[in-house]
């Protein structure tokens, strides 16, 4: 017998329901595509035939059903690394935790995870309507230092390289470097999305270098952080939750990626408003790849 998950730890509703995504194990496909907006989730469902269900609760927005063949479950998480831990854990005890006896089961599932999101872009060769997707992550965030083993799954070299030539002076807060699943990005990106380096940041003003009435810490860490090089890999992207995303997955043993929708361009300081126009052909290319 194995390790029971106490209820504190594992909360079920009394429909048989994980606690905040209210989904029940048979409604979640081994296929997901993870969205901030509950709204895009309606959007993306548009595409599916056979839908088997359709749950919100909170910000997490979630539709199961078919596309061309596949078995896709599109899932809304909001915004932040801190909703990416709730919506990770929780998709991970749906494909691979017993319900009924609370006991993790004995084969492995492995969801293979990727999230559509809207970005600012930090180089001129990804600009306003491209898409960029995270090849690697840097998290400004924490939410990976709270589970054991994370050294496994973070670039140290990348890591020293940063704190290093970014003269990084937030000293309450050490960035990490983690990488999406390799076989994911083959097998989602091509010539029409770029690879990159997409910083997670855990704000979207300050942490992201905008000023309005609050003076930064650091105001010329955006400056540096749109000159660093390493191995040459330039810093192409800010978005918020593509850190936690593919490093609690690497963990797991999920495959998972993020990739974005350019919608600002943070050195010419242009801002695309009208961005969900330029959603709907990313949308298409991750559900035909997928």
């Amino acid at each position: 017998m194995g390790r029971i998950i106490p209820p504190s730890e594992l909360i079920i509703n009394s429909d048989g329901s994980v606690f905040h995504l209210h989904l029940r194990p048979e409604q979640l496909a081994e296929r997901v595509i993870l969205v901030g907006d509950p709204d895009r989730v309606t959007m993306i469902a548009r595409y599916l035939e056979d839908v088997e269900c359709d749950v919100s609760s909170r910000e997490f927005h979630t539709v199961t059903g078919r596309y061309k063949g596949k078995r896709i479950s599109v899932v809304s998480h909001g915004i932040g690394n801190d909703n990416i831990d709730i919506v990770l854990n929780e998709l991970d005890v749906l494909a691979n935790v017993d319900f009924q006896t609370r006991e993790i089961k004995p084969a492995f599932t492995r969801l293979s995870l990727v999230r559509i999101g809207t970005s600012g872009g930090l180089q001129p060769f990804v600009p306003i309507g491209s898409y960029v997707a995270a090849e690697k992550s840097i998290g400004f965030d924490g939410v990976i230092y709270f589970y054991a083993g994370n050294e496994k799954v973070r670039d140290t070299a990348f890591e020293k390289e940063l704190l290093a030539r970014l003269d990084w002076k937030v000293k309450e807060l050490h960035p990490y470097v983690v990488s999406a699943d390799a076989s994911l990005i083959e097998q989602i990106t091509q010539k029409d999305i770029f690879r990159g380096v997409t910083i997670a940041a855990n704000g979207f003003y300050g942490p992201q270098g905008r000023e309005l009435r609050l003076p930064l810490a650091d105001p010329e860490l955006n400056r540096k952080i749109e000159a660093f090089d390493f191995n040459g890999c330039s810093i192409t992207n800010y978005e918020m939750e593509s850190s936690a995303l593919s490093g609690l997955a690497a963990l797991m043993g999920h495959r998972a990626m993020t990739v974005c929708c350019i919608i600002a361009g943070r050195v010419d300081q242009r801002m695309n408003t009208d961005y969900k126009d330029s959603l709907p052909r990313l949308i298409e290319l991750v559900l035909d790849r997928i």
